[in-house]
């Protein structure tokens, strides 16, 4: 009887055993097999780059892609040489056919890399051995920026099999409007980005006071908001990633719309995103203003009022606060601040157009405005 049950035992084990076995093959047997496929040539007459880099670059392409079985370079030269056969210079449908025949593939890839005008073509054709025909075609354009020619050819790949590509790194590549990096405009050269600025420039606080009192009180008897004219010498000394760093040198005039002269020069650090043009900078201004010694005491009235040193003797035995502030009775200084901007650069082709919001803190007031300009690239070698 135990012996009985025993053989049923292990008559119901090996039938599991078999089960397990018979649905793992059933599963790989539904599991679809890649086509293969063979990267021979690719045609780079006519343009400086390296051809077997290109070839080797599109085996990786293709491995990453993950939809075939890629032949890679030692199969294709043991091949070759047992053949006798010679993979050079092979791009037509006659060829491809033949040569998918002999490397026993379902697939043959190949294509092109030429410069067009001021343009670098990337033609990639997906040839089917068993039809005879090139299944798929693309061909894109580039801006020529040399350097940039497997991320190209990587563009162009990822296209053509549906697979998402970086949306800045293709505009960069493609569009002669796009902000500068080191993509469209490579490391070794230092951007200039010089033209005028206009503006809008705002007093408040001592400094508006003394533009809006009458020239006897120490004022200009003008309006606290005027224009201003100059112009911006700009270099991005650094250009990496989705940043450049910039240095600005801007020598200004305001207040030539109200018969003012007031000249200044500001020297700035700043940040500029290449992607969508945002800005900010930072840095020492320095102007020329009319500057007086005094002290502030009420009058008859009981208010209080702005008067000069010399008048001291007009409230004798008195103890007086001396000070300094902005009086166009004054004699000229050089005064110094501190200016914080920011805004953004739009683009129009190649003409950038800047839109910059700036203040400038002071004991005496601070200044406050708005300016835009206009300018385009420069661009100059490092060893120069």
């Amino acid at each position: 009887m135990n012996t009985k049950n025993n053989n049923r035992l292990w008559q119901l084990m090996l039938f599991i055993l078999l089960s397990i076995t018979s649905v793992k093959a059933q599963k790989n047997d539904d599991k679809p097999q890649k086509e293969d496929i063979a990267v021979l040539d690719f045609d780079t007459r006519g343009y400086n780059f390296n051809q077997q880099q290109a070839i080797q670059f599109l085996i990786n392409e293709l491995i990453r892609i993950g939809q075939y079985e890629v032949m890679d370079n030692y199969e294709i030269e043991y091949i070759s040489k047992k053949e006798n056969i010679t993979t050079t210079g092979c791009f037509s449908k006659t060829c491809l056919s033949e040569m998918g025949v002999y490397f026993k593939t379902d697939k043959m890839f190949t294509g092109s890399l030429q410069l067009l005008g001021d343009r670098v073509n990337v033609t990639l054709r997906l040839f089917d051995v068993k039809t005879g025909s090139f299944e798929k075609t693309l061909v894109k354009d580039f801006l020529n920026i040399s350097g940039n020619e497997l991320m190209m050819i990587k563009i162009t790949i990822n296209e053509m099999f549906n697979i998402p590509n970086d949306e800045n790194t293709v505009k960069k590549l493609t569009m002669k409007s796009e902000f500068d990096n080191t993509v469209n405009n490579p490391y070794k050269l230092i951007l200039k980005s010089d033209g005028p600025r206009i503006g809008l420039v705002g007093f408040s606080g001592v400094a508006a006071e003394v533009i809006q009192n009458k020239p006897n009180e120490g004022g200009y008897g003008s309006y606290p908001m005027m224009f201003q004219f100059g112009y911006q010498f700009e270099k991005q000394y650094l250009n990496e990633g989705n940043f450049q760093a910039l240095i600005e040198f801007i020598p200004t005039i305001t207040g030539l719309d109200q018969g003012r002269v007031i000249p200044s020069i500001s020297f700035l650090n700043g940040l500029r995103n290449n992607v969508n043009g945002w800005e900010f900078a930072f840095g020492p201004t320095f102007n020329l203003t009319k500057m007086a010694k005094g002290f502030y005491e009420n009058d008859a009235n009981g208010n209080e009022k702005w008067y000069l040193e010399s008048d001291r003797d007009l409230f004798p035995n008195k103890e007086l606060s001396i000070v300094s502030r902005p009086d166009s009775r004054g004699n000229v200084y050089a005064t110094a601040g501190f200016l914080f901007a920011f805004g953004k650069t739009f683009k129009s082709g190649k003409m950038n157009i800047p839109l910059n919001f700036f203040f400038i803190p002071s004991n005496n007031g601070a200044r406050f405005g708005l300016s835009f300009g206009w300018n385009g690239k420069d661009r100059y070698e490092l060893n120069e």
